[in-house]
């Protein structure tokens, strides 16, 4: 399998495109094309566990590996999770399907793409013949940084520096991060919000003299975000997952269509279900959930992209995302795989603020996806209801999807089974989900979580437990215009 450019200008094998992160001419890569999984295979995998689903689906893409050696960096990564497994499926009324992605270390959907990622990563460096130490560049909304700084803990020949922005994550998030531990980590406060930590993020991954300085000191860029295709292609599996699990419980029958629910800021995790779809899974829709940052289901409604608009910090802080940088991959495909027609919607985003998509684009955008957003207030309300009438506990993030799943539902009357992504452990947002409960918010977070837990009976998690008395090894800070600087420094 090799991949292209959304900007035309480079090609790329797997492991090349894993270990480059973004392509030389500003554009992220895309597999040249969707290898199929027919009915009868989506059959076949029902009766697998999860790892071996992994194994089967990232071998149509990373074929510079044996399928051998992608089982065994998909066992090693999936053993870090908890006793409910990598991405277990809740049944909720009403035919909803909720698929819990947050039982890995981090506690967020993240964990299960990053903990293979150093895997793929080193294997791909060797593949290559990369002998340069692998520089791992992230910009995080919150979960990102910690999932990505947990994984490459101490790998041999990488290092990995995550920016995230003061301020604009919850305590938990930023006390993952400012307490991590490994010689090889590095963790940077940006005054500023998440699209100008990307903004920068993107800016050192384009500075030519910055990529000389670095390769002097033997060191390549890479990245970790949902730019790099290593991060994304895990993604696409759990989807699978969850139709596979469907079929097994008689939820729905063979070829039935589904529904899908996604929470997104940035778009890499509702694009890898379209992606799954585009390789033969039954979806009927894509549901893109945002938070008051509503940029996404504006562009969805309008086929306008305007991030020239208020920012917002919320309850939901990983999806306080006005720059949605994967939505070039989804642009790639709307328009044809013209790579002429992306690079000036993506050069009028930069100068401008934003762009407007072709009709025809438009009509293909809007045939597969529905944008909807929840308030702060929408968002408090659906953490109530579903502990309310469902005793089950979920965090804003899972909380502002099922506003979506459920506006979408009354607007359409299109009932049919549908999977709900559940992004991050309630416990990693106590304060918001105390306070949607009604519970008194008079403390600490962590006292919350404990209060929390007593009030529903469902366990703090151990990782959350803990913070408090971690210390604290990441103190820098600095502005968008410093990120290199800082970086150099931190290195």
């Amino acid at each position: 399998m090799k991949y292209v450019s959304t900007r035309g200008g480079q090609s790329a094998t797997g492991s090349q495109a894993i270990v480059q992160g973004l392509a030389r001419d500003g554009g992220l890569f895309v597999p040249e094309s969707f290898p199929q999984v027919c009915a009868d295979e989506l059959s076949l995998m029902a009766k697998e566990p999860y790892e071996a689903r992994a194994a089967r689906i990232l071998g149509r893409f990373l074929t510079d590996f044996t399928q051998e050696q992608l089982a065994g960096m998909v066992k090693a990564a999936y053993a870090r999770f908890d006793e409910h497994g990598v991405a277990p499926l809740k049944a909720l009324q009403g035919g909803v399907r909720v698929i819990e992605l947050y039982h890995g270390p981090t506690l967020a959907f993240k964990d299960v793409a990053l903990t293979l990622l150093p895997h793929l990563l080193t294997a791909s460096a060797k593949a290559t013949g990369e002998n340069r130490q692998v520089l791992i560049l992230v910009a995080t909304s919150g979960d990102t940084g910690k999932a990505a700084l947990s994984g490459f803990q101490d790998v041999p020949g990488t290092r990995c520096a995550v920016f995230y922005p003061q301020g604009g994550v919850s305590e938990a998030q930023r006390l993952q991060m400012v307490t991590q531990r490994g010689d090889n980590t590095r963790v940077i406060a940006v005054k500023g919000n998440f699209d100008d930590a990307q903004t920068g993020v993107k800016r050192i991954f384009a500075d030519p003299e910055a990529a000389a300085a670095f390769d002097k000191k033997g060191i390549v860029l890479s990245s970790a975000n949902s730019i790099n295709w290593g991060r994304l292609a895990p993604q696409i599996v759990y989807y699978f997952s969850a139709y596979c699990d469907m079929l097994t419980a008689g939820d729905i029958e063979p070829g039935d269509a589904i529904n899908i629910c996604v929470p997104t800021g940035n778009f890499g995790n509702i694009l890898a279900a379209y992606y799954a779809m585009r390789m033969g899974l039954p979806v009927n829709r894509f549901i893109c959930a945002s938070n008051r940052n509503n940029v996404l289901t504006d562009f969805i409604r309008t086929g306008r992209y305007d991030a020239r608009r208020e920012f917002h910090l919320t309850t939901s802080p990983s999806m306080d995302i006005l720059i949605s940088s994967n939505l070039e991959r989804m642009l790639f495909e709307l328009c044809g795989r013209d790579a002429g027609t992306v690079g000036g919607w993506m050069k009028a985003l930069k100068e401008t603020g934003a762009y407007e998509i072709d009709p025809a684009s438009r009509a293909a955008l809007t045939g597969l996806m529905y944008g909807a957003w929840a308030s702060e207030a929408d968002c408090a309300a659906e953490i109530a209801r579903a502990w309310n009438e469902e005793k089950y506990l979920i965090d804003p993030h899972t909380a502002v999807a099922m506003k979506a799943m459920r506006e979408y539902r009354a607007e359409t009357g299109d009932d049919r089974p549908c999977v709900v992504a559940s992004t991050a452990s309630p416990f990693k947002f106590g304060r918001a989900v105390s306070a949607a409960l009604g519970l008194p918010t008079d403390a600490d977070d962590f006292t919350l979580c404990d209060r929390l837990s007593k009030a529903t009976g469902w366990a703090v998690p151990l990782s959350i437990a803990e913070l408090p008395t971690l210390p604290v090894r990441h103190k820098a800070v600095c502005t968008p215009e410093d990120m290199l600087s800082a970086l150099m420094s931190a290195i």
